[in-house]
C-alpha cells in the first residue's frame, strides 16, 4: 500500500457540510487501496478571528500565549473531521503537531521545522487508521513550548510529514483546481498548467502567487517530493509540481518560454536620497534592515551625480514592515549622512515566470512593451535566470498582469479557473 498525505486548507473546512465532504474524499481514497494521512488547517477564518480576539484582549499579546491560541483552530478541524470520517465506518486518530512528531525550534510564529519523527503516525497507519494531524503547528526542540509555523504553514507540515513518512505524493487541496497562468480574478482566461517545476514554482511564490507557500515548495524540492495541487471541490486532476526534467512527460518537449505572470500587492518601496558614494554606506544602510528582522526584495542604486558624489538607494520589501524600516534608517541618518528618506506603500510587483525564457532573447522587451503599450509606468526591474519582476503603481497592477498574460498568449480559448469556495486558497 502507497502512502499518500493529503492536505486541506480553510475554505475546504469551512463548516460542517464542507468537513462531511472531505471525509468522504478521504475514504475514497483509502478504498483505494492507499494509507491515507490528512494535513488540516483552521476551519475558514478561524486563525484570522483568534487573532482578533487576541488583539482586543491584549495590544501586544506575548508570543508564547498567541502560538498557544492558534493552535487551537486546527486542533478542532482535526477532531471533528476525524469524527466524520468515523462516522463513514473508518478509523481516524487525530494528532496535533507535537504528537505528530514535528519538531521545531523556538521562534514563535514563524519557527522552522528542524525535524519530523512520525512514530505515532506510522503506528495509526499500521492499524489500518486514517491519520489526521493539525497543520501549521509543531513543538520546539529546546523549550517543548507549542509553536506555529507561519503562513503557509499546514502546506509545509502536510510536505514535511510527506518526506519522513515516504509518502508517494503529497496532496494539496484548495478551492481552486490547481496552479493558473495568472490569477483568476485579474484574468478570467488564465490557463491551468498541467505540469511546472519547483524552480518556476518557486519563482512564482516569492513573487506573489498564493496557491503555495515558499517554504513548502523548497522543502518539496529538496527531497523530491511530487506534489499535486488540486481542488477539494471538484475531481479534476490538478497541477503536478515536479523536477524540471519530469515538467514534459515524453522528456523531448521543450518547457513552456513563459509559464504564468504572479503579481504582489503587499509591497512597499524605500528610497535613501543623497547617500554618500564611499565603500560602506550601502552595507550599513542594509545591515539596519537586517537587525530589525526585515527581508527586502529588490534593490537599485542610482549612479552618483557627478558634482556631488551622492547617490539614492531604493529597495522594496512587505509593506507591513515599512515603518518598523523606516524607524531603523532614521537613526542612521547622522552616521551615513545621507539627505532624507522617502515612503511609497502604493507600489506592486508583476513578474514572469518561466525556465524557457534563459534560451529565448526578447523576452524583457515583449515584456516592457507590452506593459508599455498598456501605459504602465515601470518603477523597478529585476531579474533572475527564470524571472523578470517589475514593480509598478498598485493601481497599475492588474492592467500589468493582463497585459504581460496577453503579450505571451498565456490565455485558454475557454474560462478553465473556478473559485470554488471564494478564496482561492
Amino acid at each position: 500500500m502507497g502512502i499518500v498525505v493529503q492536505k486541506y486548507g480553510g475554505s475546504s473546512v469551512a463548516d460542517a457540510e464542507s468537513i462531511k465532504r472531505v471525509a468522504r474524499r478521504i475514504v475514497e481514497t483509502k478504498k483505494a487501496g492507499n494509507q491515507v494521512v490528512v494535513v488540516v488547517s483552521a476551519m475558514g477564518d478561524t486563525t484570522d478571528e483568534l487573532i482578533d480576539l487576541a488583539n482586543e484582549v491584549s495590544p501586544l499579546p506575548a508570543a508564547r500565549e498567541l502560538d498557544m491560541l492558534l493552535t487551537a483552530g486546527e486542533r478542532i478541524s482535526m477532531a471533528v473531521l476525524a469524527m466524520a470520517i468515523n462516522d463513514l465506518g473508518h478509523e481516524a486518530r487525530s494528532f496535533t503537531g507535537s504528537q505528530a512528531g514535528v519538531i521545531t525550534d523556538a521562534e514563535h510564529g514563524r519557527a522552522k521545522i528542524i525535524d519530523v519523527t512520525p512514530g505515532r503516525i506510522e503506528a495509526a497507519l499500521a492499524d489500518g487508521a486514517i491519520a489526521i494531524v493539525a497543520g501549521f503547528q509543531g513543538v520546539s526542540q529546546t523549550t517543548k513550548d507549542i509553536t506555529t509555523l507561519g503562513r503557509g504553514g499546514s502546506d509545509t507540515t502536510a510536505v514535511a510529514l510527506a518526506v519522513a513518512l515516504r509518502a508517494d505524493v503529497c496532496e494539496i487541496y484548495s478551492d481552486v483546481d490547481g496552479i493558473f497562468s495568472a490569477d483568476p480574478r485579474i484574468e478570467p482566461r488564465a490557463r491551468k498548467v498541467d505540469r511546472i517545476s519547483y524552480e518556476e514554482t518557486l519563482e512564482m511564490a516569492a513573487q506573489g502567487a498564493k496557491i503555495l507557500h515558499l517554504r513548502c515548495v523548497e522543502y518539496a524540492r529538496r527531497y523530491d517530493m511530487p506534489i499535486h495541487v488540486r481542488s477539494s471541490f471538484s475531481e479534476k486532476e490538478g497541477t503536478w509540481v515536479v523536477k524540471a526534467e519530469d515538467v514534459t512527460k515524453d522528456g523531448t518537449m521543450e518547457a513552456a518560454i513563459i509559464t504564468g505572470v504572479a503579481h504582489d500587492r503587499s509591497q512597499a518601496k524605500i528610497t535613501v536620497v543623497g547617500v554618500p558614494d564611499k565603500p560602506g554606506e550601502a552595507a550599513a544602510i542594509f545591515r539596519a534592515v537586517a537587525d530589525a528582522a526585515i527581508n527586502i526584495d529588490m534593490i537599485v542604486q542610482n549612479v552618483s551625480a557627478a558634482a556631488t558624489s551622492l547617490t539614492d538607494v531604493s529597495f522594496t520589501l512587505p509593506r507591513g514592515e515599512g515603518q518598523t524600516a523606516m524607524s531603523a534608517l532614521d537613526k542612521l541618518k547622522a552616521t551615513v549622512g545621507y539627505e532624507s528618506l522617502q515612503y511609497d506603500d502604493s507600489v506592486g510587483k508583476v513578474s514572469i515566470v518561466g525556465a524557457g525564457m534563459s534560451s529565448s532573447p526578447g523576452i524583457s522587451a515583449r515584456f516592457f512593451e507590452a506593459l508599455s503599450d498598456a501605459g504602465v509606468n515601470i518603477e523597478m526591474i529585476s531579474t533572475s535566470e527564470i524571472r523578470v519582476s517589475v514593480v509598478v503603481a498598485e493601481s497599475q497592477v492588474e492592467d500589468a498582469v493582463r497585459a504581460a498574460h496577453a503579450a505571451f498568449d498565456l490565455g485558454s480559448d475557454e474560462v478553465e479557473a473556478v473559485v470554488y469556495g471564494g478564496t482561492g486558497r
